[in-house]
């Protein structure tokens, strides 16, 4: 039987404020959950979903408005859960259905709503319709819903095209057919264990639409769509003519990326999302080229948001930010969307590592840098990004200044990536390490039988109870943030800022009363006092009208 969660669920009308505000979404910051390093409950060293719904009440305090799940579902764990066996079931590491739906009830009582992961470009091969189409042999129509092809070559050796693998390698498996000879070859834009949907057959259509009501039933508030972009193919699957593709990703519409026939699928989708109240939701994880290409997944009858990969992408640059900031409120402003800005997610290097890092690295970092640089900048990062008009997304640990586990040893390295050496450089173990919540005790109050990833020594002091009640601490500052972000009218909503004069490097813009002052130099900088201050990253010194901003420090200002 689940265990109750540690505080009572918030009065009733905090229900009533998440089924009455409309439009939440607008201007909602939602918090990434990744379940299996946010908390323990039965000490198996993995997060669970019971875990998760103790620790809600500290959500709620903390000032977010929905929590999005990465996968829970039952899998085979080819790759964290994102190679999904049974749409419908919970893995039993996570715990059961009976605990996805003690967590959902839990949320709304607490005024949070729940957004849960979707995988719909991939399976695990260890889905039962993958498994069929393995044992019945080529020409069967169970293999119509995957893209199985004969390879090329005198005996069918060579791939079909040369499309690599996001993990590295070719993108292509060759199968041993039932009567024991090599066969056909099946696709997979990720792992091997992960083989690609045939998009094209009605039948997956069916089945996702099946399970989106399934999990619309249960509750959930929205769905984020994983590899939104993916599911449909060029047709004839042409070869793409060159070598190491990962480095043309995001650059340019790929013949299995960002096909213009995946809006007719959302089209679909969004007339069931719209016959449930309650105002449910789609994210769209989809790289695409351009913020332009992006917004056409949020179009009004498509998806609701797309992830802003192009701002996460972004150096702590004042004019790289302005143009990025821009682009992406203009883009969006024609189709009627909110941004979204996001810092941190769990693909990438946290931005307290990357910020403490020389600019170009990328976003996969496995260098230290300088960490008191890095939480300076990452703490100003998140003020300014709190204060730009749409959705704000926030990854578990990022409210405490978390810098990613860079040394983590070779042999406890679980990111798929790695282990296929012609691929990325596999480093996202180092943002997915347990989070702490107390200073002492097993794995830092994750759980009482240890983690799943080693924690690093030091790890207690940034906890959760370490920072709480501290003044200046980023936990603190974080909290303090998103309170007054809920209580300032000029935050939050809408589409536009109003650009100021400043000195090179400092960002500086207007919102109805509200004023924004981002100091991306390495020099303190003078500015005018725009009023009262909100709150501010760093220390800052006023006399005389002016404001003296340290380096690397962003202020909220007032005028009312």
């Amino acid at each position: 039987m689940s265990q109750q969660p540690s505080a009572a669920p918030a009065p009733t009308s905090a229900v009533a404020t998440v089924s009455e505000r409309h439009d939440w979404w607008r201007d909602a910051v939602i918090y990434q959950v990744y379940p299996r390093s946010f908390a323990d409950s039965n000490g198996d060293g993995m997060g669970d979903l019971e875990g998760v719904r103790t620790r809600l009440p500290y959500l709620r305090d903390l000032g977010v408005d929905a929590v999005w799940l990465s996968p829970f579902y039952a899998s085979p764990q080819a790759d964290a859960g994102y190679d999904v066996a049974d749409y419908r079931a919970v893995d039993p590491m996570f715990g059961t259905l009976l605990d996805a739906d003690a967590l959902i009830r839990d949320a709304h009582a607490l005024g949070l709503r729940i957004i849960v992961d979707l995988v719909p470009n991939h399976s695990s091969d260890q889905y039962e319709w993958f498994r069929r189409a393995l044992a019945e042999g080529p020409g069967s129509p169970s293999r119509d819903r995957y893209h199985f092809r004969p390879g090329k070559g005198k005996n069918g050796e060579l791939p079909p095209n040369d499309w690599e693998s996001i993990f590295g390698g070719p993108a292509w498996t060759r199968v041993t057919e039932p009567d024991g000879t090599p066969g056909e070859w099946y696709l997979h834009l990720f792992a091997p264990e992960q083989p690609d949907f045939n998009w094209e057959h009605p039948a997956v259509g069916d089945e996702f639409r099946s399970i989106l009501r399934f999990w619309l039933d249960m509750g959930v508030d929205g769905f984020r769509i994983d590899v939104a972009h993916g599911m449909v193919k060029a047709e004839g699957l042409p070869d793409l003519g060159s070598h190491e593709q990962l480095k043309l990703l995001g650059n340019d519409v790929m013949p299995f990326f960002d096909q213009d026939g995946v809006h007719a699928i959302y089209r679909q989708w969004r007339l069931i999302l719209d016959e449930y109240s309650g105002e449910r939701i789609f994210v769209a994880e989809a790289w695409t080229p351009t913020v332009e290409r992006t917004a056409k997944y949020v179009r009004p009858d498509e998806l609701h948001q797309a992830f802003n990969f192009q701002y996460l992408g972004t150096h702590w640059d004042a004019e790289e930010l302005r143009t990025v900031i821009d682009r992406t409120l203009d883009a969006m402003r024609p189709v009627g969307a909110p941004a979204t800005w996001v810092l941190s997610n769990h693909d990438v290097t946290r931005h307290a590592t990357r910020f403490a890092n020389p600019a170009g690295l990328g976003t996969q970092i496995r260098l230290v840098g300088d960490r008191a640089l890095g939480l300076r900048r990452a703490r100003a990062a998140t003020l300014l990004m709190l204060a730009l008009p749409g959705s704000a997304y926030v990854y578990q640990g990022e409210e405490l200044g978390l810098p990613d586990v860079v040394d983590l040893p070779d042999e406890v390295r679980q990111d798929p990536a790695y282990f296929r050496g012609a691929g990325q450089d596999g480093f996202r173990d180092g943002c997915r390490v347990p989070i702490p919540w107390t200073r002492e005790g097993s794995s830092y109050g994750f759980g009482d039988g240890g983690s799943w990833l080693p924690q690093p020594a030091g790890w207690g002091e940034l906890s959760v109870e370490a920072q709480t009640g501290e003044p200046g601490s980023t936990l603190e500052l974080y909290r303090e943030a998103l309170a007054v972000r809920r209580a300032t009218a000029d935050l939050g909503a809408g589409d536009a800022v109003e650009w100021l004069r400043a000195p090179e490097g400092v960002v500086a813009f207007r919102r109805g009363e509200f004023v924004c002052v981002a100091n991306t130099t390495g020099e303190s900088v003078a500015m005018p006092a725009y009023g009262r201050v909100l709150l501010a990253s760093g220390e800052i010194t006023e006399a005389a009208g002016e404001a003296k901003v340290p380096s690397d420090t962003t202020v909220w200002w007032t005028r009312a």
